[in-house]
């Protein structure tokens, strides 16, 4: 998990959009990180709370009621429970800050003090989707991420494959590249993976014999997505080189493989020349939308077959008491 986003960082993310400001320790801002090494289990930002406490302690309307009643000892006490605590910083929302002078001394870091004039939940709201996105566990993964038919698809497979000449034409058809050779992936939620380009390499696919290609330059912006949702991981290999999951005449080579900790579905497609290994990844990508909604191919002619076999019984049986 990254550890170097720090609350200044924060605050000029989200500064502008909710009028966060500071009120003590602008100065220790750019030092005070929001993830440290063995605060893996530390809840990043909540309501204030000092039995288990937020790495973010946001101060609401009433919080900032109760802290008013609080005498100048009790009021102290309550700053360097939270220093004691390793809070990083504590947010007044709703244009509270009942915080007016911080302890002299402290045995501890004292947490930078901001001010807002959002309400407490939307702030809430808004530093988990920031943390979770900047913070989420995240991963390299060598291909090319596309989006084709708007599911988000890996195309891996070794090196020389052909992984690059087939995101050329897929990309000739209409769909749209989100990073070649090393695409960024982070797992964002209990059940999504999201995958990005390094900032050194957006727009940029690589070919060879014809060199670096910058698609938005060559095919327009409706060429280039900025991130999606990692659904596919289509698998090219040559075709004598046997398949990474279980083969099936009828519902092909298909299986999962684990990514972050998530299951990702995975197809494999053989590459030999004469196939048409684009079109051959849309159809897979039409398959694996049907199969999200309930439907396969392979087990419809299995039914079929079924049903026929069925029908057919009665037949040769009568047949049998006739002669």
């Amino acid at each position: 998990m990254p550890d170097s986003v720090t609350l200044a960082d924060l605050v000029a993310v989200l500064g502008p959009r909710i009028g966060l400001a500071y009120a003590h320790g602008e100065a220790e801002a750019s030092h005070r990180f929001l993830h440290e090494p063995g605060d893996s289990d530390l809840p990043m930002a909540g309501h204030l709370n000092l039995i288990r406490p937020n790495r973010i302690q946001v101060i609401g309307d009433f919080e900032a009621r109760y802290i008013e009643t609080l005498g100048p000892t009790e009021h102290e006490r309550l700053i360097l429970d939270l220093a004691a605590a390793d809070t990083a910083a504590v947010i007044f929302a709703e244009e509270t800050c009942p915080f007016e002078q911080m302890p002299t001394r402290c045995e501890h870091p004292l947490p930078v003090i901001l001010c807002t004039r959002a309400g407490s939940h939307e702030l809430i709201a808004l530093l988990r989707y920031f943390l979770q996105q900047r913070l989420a566990r995240s991963v390299v993964r060598h291909g090319v991420f596309m989006e084709i038919l708007g599911a988000g698809v890996l195309i891996s497979g070794e090196s020389s494959v052909g992984k690059s000449e087939v995101a050329l034409e897929l990309i000739s058809r209409g769909h749209r590249l989100i990073a070649d050779d090393a695409p960024e992936f982070a797992r964002i939620a209990p059940d999504i993976i999201r995958g990005t380009c390094p900032p050194m390499l957006r727009d940029l696919l690589e070919v060879r014999g014809l060199g670096v290609l910058n698609i938005r330059s060559m095919y327009g912006d409706s060429a280039i997505k900025h991130g999606k949702y990692l659904r596919l991981i289509i698998d090219l290999r040559d075709r004598g080189v046997t398949a990474p999951v279980p083969e099936d005449r009828m519902n092909g080579s298909r299986g999962e493989v684990e990514v972050l900790g998530l299951r990702i579905p995975l197809v494999s497609l053989p590459v030999a020349p004469g196939r048409n290994i684009a079109v051959m990844i849309e159809a897979a990508v039409r398959a694996h939308l049907l199969h999200l909604q309930g439907y396969a191919a392979g087990d419809d002619l299995r039914a079929r077959l079924r049903l026929q076999l069925q029908d057919a019984e009665p037949v040769s049986s009568a047949e049998g008491r006739e002669t």
